[in-house]
């Protein structure tokens, strides 16, 4: 089925679902963030713990203010989401069993509220039940810290870290990403830094132990982008070239095989990369020439190529043009396009396409038509709660 045909079907079919949906889902034009899928955590941010077929509104969240919004969290009470507003101030919402919304306490809330003293931030990731964020050049973190994983060099699984803490030794960062229990910060000077959990080499330090401190990932100096999924991690070198490490059992390496990887390796086949992305086990790229690759984990149809076969190098990604952001959840992937419209494939179970069904595609379905406002999207790393922003 061509592409093209695919989005005029799912146009036509959002658009009948449009005139029955209740009152809790966002109009397409309207000027606030929206969220979609699984929400017992009330990590969709509209007041409420009911999943969402199709996208909702954000309480008190407008696009216009947004620079960043991401999200964390596996055990769907736990899910959160994070936002970076434009005035450097973040707010969190969602489960908080192990203070990952940074307030001071671990009690969930379903609407967006601020992490209270926190201002002049620049950049934020969500790990599985941890939070950073990048500010001045250096780093906070706060949530769990069983792995090490706040950077902190005081790891401690019983407690709960409830305020934003200093990641030690790190300054000059420009980028950060976290997996579900490791954080990654890129500087300056094209060095990457890791910390947290390392069973699957997933730090890139050549070695499966754990670290409570940012430890330089060796070899690795002109690296100008980062993303990591859950036990992997990438990055993008000023060459165009993508280096993996860690878990590499569903292929998320990249490099024609199962196996896992204390240390950098290369993606094979492919050059000329401009954008890097990485879900729970799944990873895309988008090329110079616009065109898309996907590879690692499919059970879903979550790379899109039409089929449930994992790949262990990248494929391409059939019809993707046009593809102005993506992201990767666990099991189903979102992009927006240059039209502002918002497509979504993999996994529904729990609504997570929002396409009005709980029926999986493994072809794009569109969660928001074009002329939506829509120019970037989240999904959580290994859960399956969507976001337009």
């Amino acid at each position: 089925m061509r592409y093209a045909y695919v989005r005029r079907t799912a146009l036509l079919a959002l658009a009948v679902l449009a005139l029955s949906a209740g009152p809790a889902r966002a109009e397409p034009h309207d000027p606030w963030a929206r969220a979609w899928g699984t929400n017992a955590g009330g990590q969709l941010g509209n007041g409420s713990v009911l999943d969402q077929l199709t996208p909702s509104a954000v309480k008190g969240l407008a696009r216009n203010d947004l620079r960043e919004l991401t999200s964390g969290g596996w055990v769907k009470e736990q899910v959160f989401a994070l936002a970076l507003l434009r005035d450097g101030t973040v707010q969190s919402w969602g489960g908080n069993g192990n203070g990952q919304l940074g307030d001071g306490t671990t009690a969930g809330r379903p609407s967006p509220a601020a992490v209270a003293g926190l201002s002049g931030v620049s950049g934020i990731a969500a790990g599985l039940d941890f939070a950073l964020a990048l500010r001045g050049g250096r780093m906070l973190s706060w949530g769990n810290d069983a792995y090490g994983q706040l950077g902190d060099g005081l790891p401690d699984p019983s407690t709960a870290t409830t305020r934003p803490v200093a990641v030690q030794s790190l300054n000059k960062v420009k980028e950060v990403t976290a997996g579900c229990y490791h954080g990654v910060a890129l500087r300056e000077d094209g060095t990457v830094w890791t910390w947290g959990r390392n069973a699957d080499g997933q730090l890139g330090i050549g070695s499966t132990t754990d670290q409570s401190t940012p430890k330089k990932v060796p070899g690795l100096v002109d690296a100008v982008a980062v993303a990591a999924g859950c036990y992997h991690t990438l990055a993008l070198t000023a060459d165009g070239t993508v280096k993996s490490w860690g878990r590499g059992n569903s292929g998320q390496l990249g490099d024609d095989g199962v196996d896992s990887s204390p240390s950098p390796v290369d993606v094979k086949h492919l050059d000329g990369v401009a954008r890097i992305y990485s879900g729970g086990h799944h990873n895309f790229a988008v090329l110079d020439d616009g065109s898309v690759r996907a590879w690692g984990w499919n059970a879903a149809g979550q790379l899109g190529d039409g089929t449930t076969v994992t790949r262990t190098t990248p494929v391409p990604v059939p019809g993707a043009s046009g593809v102005r952001a993506l992201s990767c959840g666990y099991r189903h992937t979102l992009a927006v396009l240059d039209d502002g419209s918002v497509l979504a494939w993999g996994d529904n179970d729990t609504g997570q396409l929002g396409d009005g069904t709980t029926t999986p595609s493994l072809t794009p379905v569109v969660s928001l038509p074009p002329g939506s406002g829509t120019t970037r999207v989240s999904a959580s790393t290994v859960s399956k709660s969507s976001y337009a922003y």
